[in-house]
């Protein structure tokens, strides 16, 4: 267990469902500068039952109610992607710092309107991309920063498999269910092109943007078989890199998630483990100057934990946020739309020209 400092950020977790006890309940539990202060859900015998598991101050069935409270420093959102957006914006209006999950919202429009609101705050908002957070990812990052020179080209795949829960079962809490949740307009896995776009697809963006920078155009083919979907992203960065991306679900192999990038002073080879292992990435960095390949090994590969700890250094310590913000999440909402839109039409899109929905 890590030192629990003595100064504090006081979190107040919406959402009481299942990324709430696979991941934020214990992230703020075992944070060395945040503690869990309370919980807010319209289901009580939800609500009661993780406030006593996990040590919550106070309850709230408000929403409302718990922002009005002096003493909470900020919230996790940790509701459908429906919500994300006027939960946060919400949040922001009452003085509260915001850590929402991603992604930060289903649309331009609202994610661009909701930025406008965290600038005129003065408030943090931090896009919940917790694999900005894994060691073996930053390594990457260090490495194209400060010494790979230019980047010649960006490959990253995302791979979700058939398997998938016999892991997550085995590894994760037995979550705990109520009837009287608050449910979203419609069901969002109705549309499978657009969850999986939301739900995986949206750490494909981030991590190609976190290492390529920024996109400006897809081209995109989508392939539907046998139940499984595969996007093939041709991605031109700001910077000339050329990008390729592969989403696809759901594979008939393990997990396969990682990335490999071609520089000028050396090149990246990594291999991301489904994130409920807590296992970073091993990522191979092989320096041309000295023709060695180095690895960070012994990794923190708790990210959720490490993504709370990075916004309460920031909003207590004045530490540079470490994570993605409300730039970064509306530029992952924007090419997740161009990709949508290049998919169906069969044609390059450009980030700039989007707008709408997935």
């Amino acid at each position: 267990m890590t030192d629990i400092d003595e100064r504090r950020l006081k979190v107040g977790v919406l959402g009481c469902g299942p990324i709430a006890q696979a991941a934020h309940f214990e992230s703020a539990t075992k944070a060395r500068n945040a503690e869990l202060y309370a919980v807010c859900d319209v289901a009580e015998d939800l609500l009661q039952r993780m406030a006593v598991a996990h040590g919550a101050l106070k309850t709230f069935t408000d929403y409302e109610r718990m922002l009005a409270d002096p003493d909470l420093d900020a919230v996790i959102i940790a509701t459908s992607d429906t919500f994300h957006v006027p939960a946060a914006m919400m949040a922001l209006k009452a003085g509260k710092h915001v850590l929402c999950e991603k992604p930060i919202g289903i649309s331009v429009e609202e994610v661009e309107e909701l930025a406008e609101v965290v600038k005129r705050s003065g408030r943090l908002l931090q896009v919940g991309h917790m694999k900005r957070f894994d060691e073996g990812v930053q390594s990457a990052k260090a490495f194209v920063d400060s010494e790979m020179g230019a980047m010649l080209a960006l490959k990253a795949w995302y791979c979700d498999n058939t398997h998938r829960y016999r892991v997550t079962d085995a590894t994760q809490p037995l979550m705990v269910r109520s009837s009287a949740v608050k449910r979203p307009p419609s069901n969002p896995k109705s549309n499978l092109k657009s969850y999986y776009m939301l739900a995986h697809g949206s750490h494909l963006v981030d991590t190609a943007r976190f290492l390529g920078g920024e996109i400006v155009e897809v081209d995109v083919r989508l392939r539907e078989s046998f139940g499984a979907y595969c996007w093939f992203v041709d991605v031109s960065f700001a910077s000339g890199a050329l990008g390729h991306l592969d989403l696809t679900l759901r594979v008939r192999m393990d997990w396969h998630e990682g990335f490999q990038i071609y520089g000028e002073n050396g090149s990246v080879l990594a291999r991301t483990y489904n994130p409920w292992l807590y296992r970073s990435s091993d990522v191979d960095i092989f320096h041309e100057a000295t023709a060695t390949t180095t690895r960070v090994l012994g990794a923190d590969g708790h990210f959720y934990r490490r993504q709370l700890e990075g916004l309460a250094a920031s909003v207590l310590n004045g530490a540079p946020m470490a994570g993605a913000d409300i730039t970064d999440g509306v530029a992952s909402v924007r090419a997740m739309v161009a990709i949508a839109r290049s998919a169906d039409s069969g044609r390059p899109v450009r980030l700039a020209d989007v707008s709408g929905a997935l």
